[in-house]
């Protein structure tokens, strides 16, 4: 289990803030983008919902049923394939790699897989990027900013960098 120490990985913390990816203010802009896109991961509950009312689908949808930090229920998840993973806020545990390793696997059906995080999924972004496929399209929202996009293999290398400085539990 890796975590995030707000003493010890303050240089983490800052770089986590900052988009990893093209950051677009408006999500309706960065809807062609989406739609070209060959494998699609979200990540947070807003950007599934803003996708889902675009009557887009994910090939993995990861959510945690809170958008910044106030509880929050999908009215509609059209996935009939919820996988469950416990991670804690400030934590990548190894339920979550595991949980994202097997719905990547089983995604290539062409299936929408939702994995429904007990506890937070903010960091679920860096465990996505080293292991989905290069051309994976990764979305997820930049609280009060908007919506970033990046393709997993433009960023591996930044990903390990960054979770090699967490602590190891």
């Amino acid at each position: 289990m890796l975590k995030l120490d707000a003493e010890l990985n303050k240089d983490i913390i800052v770089e986590l803030k900052k988009p990893l990816g093209k950051l677009y203010p408006d999500f309706e802009d960065a809807i062609d983008e989406i739609k070209s896109s060959e494998f699609l991961i979200s990540v947070g509950d807003a950007t599934f919902e803003n996708l889902t009312k675009n009557e887009i689908y994910p090939n993995i949808g990861i959510i945690d049923n809170l958008i910044q930090r106030k509880n929050h229920t999908h009215e509609i998840i059209r996935a009939n394939h919820i996988l469950k993973a416990d991670n804690p806020a400030g934590y990548i545990t190894d339920d979550l790699w595991e949980t994202i390793g097997k719905a990547l696997e089983l995604s290539n059906s062409g299936e929408c897989y939702v994995i429904e995080v007990n506890g937070e999924e903010d960091l679920a972004v860096l465990p996505c990027i080293i292991m989905a496929n290069p051309e994976t399209v990764i979305l997820y929202g930049q609280p009060n900013e908007g919506l970033v996009l990046l393709k997993a293999g433009d960023l591996v290398n930044k990903a390990k960098k960054l979770i090699n400085g967490f602590i190891k539990e």
